[in-house]
């Protein structure tokens, strides 16, 4: 079952942020040969949704980056969206790792 987080990207700002995926006992997962993808969607059922990059940046503790550039995070509404960070082994086996909500906050300055 994939791990709940909840984030907050702030409109217009550039946004990062370091997952750690482990196993069921704890343990740091080994990423070699593993690919990350994330995406935000309004609710579940939406079609359009944003991107979220994904990138192994720690193979052998299991750290994930989750990043948008501030145009990015210029281009979203302000509101509360779904999330999910998914890896897929070198085998093609896809595992959802992360789940939850995310929350724009609006920008003042422009």
């Amino acid at each position: 079952m994939a791990a709940f987080s909840e984030l907050a990207v702030e409109q217009g700002a550039t946004f990062s942020t370091v997952i750690n995926i482990e196993d069921t006992a704890g343990t740091a997962l080994n990423l070699y040969a593993y690919s990350a993808n994330s995406m935000m969607r309004k609710s579940y059922y939406s079609s359009s949704y944003n991107t979220i990059t994904a990138t192994v940046t720690g193979i052998a503790n299991g750290e994930v980056t989750l990043s948008m550039t501030a145009a990015n995070t210029a281009n979203l509404t302000p509101g509360r969206y779904v999330y999910d960070v998914i890896i897929t082994s070198s085998t093609n086996v896809v595992t959802r790792v992360v789940e939850g909500i995310v929350t724009v906050l609006p920008s003042v300055t422009r």
